[in-house]
């Protein structure tokens, strides 16, 4: 009988390599499938083969499996009992959810952030900004999704609030797909661009009030756009 059968569908495999290793690839894994799903190349519904994913990634079973079980902490995939795995559906009432809470976590970084930031933050902040505008003149959405990533993620940090700090980077990997999603959308990726600039001027002023309401607003201001593409791919 086959072992992993014998304790659950996704017991691990006894595997020949290190712990470092098999950690090592499994954070690779996990990396590779993520980067897949929030392009959308894995999308929604998506079947998840382990044996095609060991090949196409060049690990073996354990650390795709480990892989898989964080996606599925993350939200990102489903675990079902016959030990298939499919790429979570995305609903509508559920980012709804999200973004309202996504926004209020980062509305409260947001102030933080500005009673904390320094000036040369402030210029690494810009720079991320500038690089940010070249690559939507240059229609590159994927580098503009790392940088707009980064952005939010070092107001987080500059915030320094490991409590905050936790919570956000649990929720990232559903809002991250989310946004790319609707970014698809040319109308709103120039116009949460357009945000992205507002918001850098209440962070360079330390307008912490302002910069919470802009920063909450440009998350739910991305919700008829997915909602509309949702009903339409559905």
């Amino acid at each position: 009988m086959d072992k992993t059968a014998e304790n659950g569908p996704w017991a691990d495999e006894s595997g020949d390599t290190s712990g470092r290793k098999k950690g090592q690839l499994h954070a690779e894994a996990a990396g590779k499938l993520r980067s897949m799903i929030l392009s959308g190349e894995l999308p929604p519904g998506e079947r998840l083969r382990e044996m095609q994913l060991c090949e196409q990634l060049g690990v073996s079973r354990t650390p795709v499996r480990e892989a898989l079980r964080t996606l599925a902490a993350e939200g990102l995939v489903d675990l079902l009992p016959n030990r298939s795995v499919v790429v979570s559906e995305l609903h509508a009432p559920d980012l709804e959810h999200l973004f309202v809470v996504f926004g209020a976590i980062e509305g409260i970084a947001a102030e933080l952030a500005c009673q904390k930031i320094t000036e040369a933050e402030i210029g690494e902040i810009g720079r991320l900004l500038a690089e940010m505008i070249d690559y939507h003149a240059r229609k590159e959405r994927a580098p503009y999704m790392q940088i707009n990533q980064k952005i939010h993620q070092r107001t987080v940090e500059i915030a320094a609030n490991p409590v905050l700090y936790t919570v956000w980077q649990s929720l990232v990997p559903r809002v991250e797909r989310a946004r790319a999603l609707a970014n698809l959308d040319t109308g709103r990726w120039t116009g949460a661009l357009f945000e992205h600039t507002k918001m850098f001027t209440a962070l360079a002023s330390r307008d912490g009030q302002l910069l919470a309401q802009l920063t909450r607003e440009h998350f739910l201001n991305s919700l008829p756009f997915l909602q509309s593409r949702l009903e339409n791919d559905g």
